[in-house]
């Protein structure tokens, strides 16, 4: 009975959203937004791909309204269908859909700029959300369980923190000094690697996953990002690579009607009970 019950409440939840005027999130619109590239896919509400995914190379000087231009003109292959919702990874400090910070874009050009909003009003409206891009990569890889921390590995180091499947508050990290004067960025992000050689690269983030690992004592440590192919040493058994796609992946979760932790704790529970979860 227990059980029964809990289903059924949590099915009368999802018809009162409905009831509400909520939009069921079955075509959700993917944007990862690099340094180097510009991604998208559209995706299910349980991540799965319903569209091809798609990329061209972030525009240089990467000024708001060329970006969003250069969105738009990506997407329109892949949304012939309109989606119902947007989500979209953002490669600096995002509070409340609104761009703080991005430095491997170009911080004179971003600050305050709305960009959900500009991409929404484009693309009819439809709700969007946006958090950091390692943040969204991590939404993807995370299993819910104590302290998971994310680093990823492309034209600079982006960073996020999980705690039960919680996101906490985002670390610019990345611009946090880590050898003498150099800050992660300048330490472990593209420019380093092909300065220095993929060699001495790997010992910069060998010897980083154990400073993060001293910072923040997590649990499971997510490593994504293009350039985590680049790695040759042996990662320690609670260090795992995540696939590149999760990038935009992640977004689909951005639209979960309950966290990541209660998810958990309902499969969990209803595992138990021998009920669908």
């Amino acid at each position: 009975m227990t059980s029964v019950s809990t289903e059924t409440r949590t099915k009368q939840r999802r018809h009162a959203s409905t009831a509400k005027g909520a939009v069921k999130a079955d075509r959700i619109l993917a944007i990862d937004i690099g340094g180097t590239g510009l991604k998208a896919a559209v995706l299910s509400e349980d991540g799965e791909m319903k569209s091809e995914r798609v990329r061209v190379p972030t525009p240089k000087p990467a000024m708001p309204d060329v970006v969003v231009d250069t969105l738009i003109a990506l997407v329109q292959p892949i949304v012939a269908e309109p989606p119902t919702h947007i989500s979209i990874g953002f490669p600096g400090v995002v509070r409340d859909n609104v761009v703080l910070t991005a430095p491997n874009l170009g911080n004179e050009y971003w600050k305050r700029v709305p960009l959900a909003d500009l991409i929404s009003q484009r693309l009819g409206g439809m709700p969007a959300r946006m958090i950091n891009d390692a943040e969204m990569q991590g939404l993807a890889a995370i299993e819910g369980h104590g302290i998971e921390f994310v680093l990823t590995l492309g034209t600079g180091a982006g960073t996020a923190l999980f705690r039960d499947g919680e996101l906490m508050p985002h670390l610019e990290l990345a611009h946090h000094p880590v050898s003498k004067s150099r800050t992660y960025d300048e330490y472990i992000g593209n420019a380093a690697r092909e300065k220095a050689g993929n060699k001495r690269w790997n010992r910069r983030v060998e010897k980083v996953i154990g400073i993060l690992d001293t910072l923040v004592n997590f649990d499971k440590l997510w490593i994504g990002g293009g350039n985590a192919a680049h790695l040759t040493f042996e990662l320690p058994p609670n260090v795992a690579v995540v696939a590149n796609a999760a990038g935009i992946e992640g977004g689909a979760k951005l639209w979960h009607p309950r966290s990541v932790r209660e998810s958990r704790q309902l499969t969990d529970f209803n595992q138990r009970e021998g009920a669908p979860s």
